[in-house]
């Protein structure tokens, strides 16, 4: 069964009821997922997805872009073990997106509860099906299929679809970072490691440990974990993430490498000019490898500097130079923000109220004043081009400086290095805040979206999980960008799969290769005042006759 889309054209779905035409009818609930795969597949983005994907079967008795959408089905209703796709299924609105045959809704014969029946994908079955593919088929998949393949399948192939769908802004700003991935202390969790983590949830080495205190030892804890390095793309005014690239891995091996690996290959496979901005932590130094980026890829990286390089010092004693420019750094400019809605005089009236009580039981307490040496009085910030202190890096790199003033007097001073010529440093410092960006993600990745919460120990279904959260979070961002508020994009995952859930009650009526919704009153009148009476008629009959098939639809229906 080939993908099928229906395109939306109510008019042209009226006009041909009121001559008695139409294909199909049945009653579904508005949902946000059904528009959302409907986009998807009218984009051509599940079966680009489909071609490239990284199948270990030969034989395709199910069609990938089904797999690919049940997948993504699941996680955009935030479950991850394959046992609840029945549920998904019959409670979503994947299948309302596509045709008809896929799956229609029925009525089962003996508990007189409606069902969904699907045609399948093949005669396999004993009973009538009542998913178009069985839950077990999407594990074994997922789990038969290499982990390396699928993670290189979204930083390649993927990358590329999004590029095809304009998702990349002409900015280029990309930002990698790296997170671990924390699991129950079971060592079946297969390639994963354990490791002492201290109370800030960084690893520590026994060097580190020996060296804190005896209560600071207490706050220490081993961790059985993983490592995603991931590589993610916004603009400057935060109006999307896209997870462009991921590499899942244990939790000891170094991140540094294994990020340049995975820009190498989405670089290879978007080609150069699309990446132009990368925003790195510390932890990503590597002269070698920012050189190449610069030489080979054609990106500027922009990285904070350790106080233990030379480059640090060596900038550090021209900064103290008398000439140097410093430029005072403003507060970032936040959006206007909408007008807070008036509220009504009674809720205004408890406001009062509550206020008031509140001033009467608070009880003077002797707050702690903060000290002089946390307060910031003014920021500053400069830049210096042409460093080549740094042996390992063979292009010549900008040391912006970040002074800031305290009030009791004292300064402090960090850098950053970037290889593009800086001209305005304050932009420069701006720049580099947005990495909290993708710290952020990570957040709601793990608390609202249950990145780490796997079903299975199974490494590949530990990738497929990741692999599959992150691209439908995706499509969800180039979604909502094309079709939703501006500010949805901001939203947790949570409160988007809030709006899966059902809105409205309609009637959808199919004809040719479009639909239609309308509501109960709508065909109520157009029934009785807008058909003639010979198209009401060719109406009854085929209703009658889509009725008898529908009793027919489960010809062995499995037993309650």
């Amino acid at each position: 069964m080939s993908l099928v889309i229906f395109e939306k054209n109510k008019p042209l779905v009226l006009q041909a009821l009121q001559d008695g035409e139409f294909d199909y009818i049945e009653a579904a609930s508005e949902v946000f997922e059904t528009d959302f795969f409907k986009y998807i597949g009218a984009k051509g983005i599940l079966e680009k997805a489909a071609q490239s994907y990284p199948t270990p079967r030969k034989k395709q008795e199910v069609p990938l872009w089904f797999y690919i959408a049940s997948d993504l089905s699941m996680r955009l209703h935030g479950v991850h073990s394959f046992d609840a796709y029945p549920t998904v299924v019959q409670t979503g609105g994947m299948l309302n997106a596509f045709c008809p045959r896929v799956g229609r809704k029925t009525i089962h014969p003996d508990t007189k509860q409606v069902t969904v029946a699907c045609e399948g994908f093949n005669e396999k079955n004993i009973y009538d099906r009542q998913t178009p593919c069985d839950s077990d088929f999407l594990r074994k998949l997922a789990k038969q299929t290499p982990a390396e393949k699928l993670m290189r399948w979204m930083n390649t192939d993927l990358a590329r679809v999004l590029y095809t769908q304009r998702a990349f802004d002409k900015e280029g700003l990309f930002i990698g970072d790296a997170s671990y991935l924390f699991v129950p202390d079971n060592p079946k969790y297969e390639q994963s490691v354990k490791m002492l983590f201290g109370e800030d949830d960084h690893p520590i080495d026994k060097e580190e440990f020996n060296a804190l205190s005896d209560e600071r030892k207490l706050r220490c804890q081993w961790r059985r974990c993983y490592k995603m390095v991931t590589l993610m793309h916004t603009n400057a005014t935060r109006d999307f993430y896209l997870m462009v690239g991921v590499k899942i891995v244990s939790g000891k091996p170094n991140e540094c490498p294994i990020f340049y690996q995975l820009l190498k290959e989405v670089v290879e496979a978007l080609g150069m000019g699309v990446i132009r901005k990368l925003i790195l932590d510390r932890g990503f130094l590597d002269g070698e490898q920012i050189a190449r980026c610069k030489k080979d890829y054609g990106v500027d990286v922009l990285i904070p500097v350790r106080k233990s390089m030379n480059i640090y010092a060596d900038a550090m004693s021209l900064f103290k130079q008398p000439d140097v420019n410093w430029t005072t750094c403003e507060s970032p400019r936040l959006p206007d923000e909408e007008p807070p809605r008036l509220k009504p005089p009674i809720v205004r009236a408890r406001e009062r109220k509550r206020q008031a009580t509140l001033k009467e039981r608070k009880v003077e307490q002797t707050t702690a004043q903060p000290s002089a040496d946390t307060i910031v009085v003014t920021r500053e910030a400069a830049a210096i081009s042409d460093f080549t202190s740094w042996d390992s890096c063979s292009v010549p790199l900008s040391v912006i400086a970040n002074r800031e003033h305290y009030a009791d007097g004292h300064q402090e001073t960090w850098l950053l290095l970037s290889t593009q010529r800086i001209c305005d440093a304050p932009a420069a410092r701006q720049e580099y805040h947005l990495r909290t960006s993708i710290e952020e993600r990570y957040r709601q990745f793990k608390c609202f979206a249950d990145l780490s919460k796997f079903s299975s120990r199974a490494f590949t279904l530990i990738v497929n999980h990741v692999v599959f959260t992150l691209l439908a979070y995706n499509l969800l961002q180039l979604y909502l960008l094309h079709n939703g508020p501006r500010k949805s994009n901001q939203s947790t995952p949570l409160s988007v799969r809030r709006e899966l859930l059902p809105v409205n009650n309609y009637t959808i009526v199919y004809w040719q290769n479009y639909y239609g919704l309308f509501t109960p009153m709508e065909l109520i009148e157009l029934m009785t005042v807008g058909v003639s009476e010979q198209a009401r008629l060719k109406i009854g009959r085929k209703c009658q006759r889509l009725q008898g098939e529908l009793r027919s639809t489960l010809n062995n229906p499995r037993p309650p």
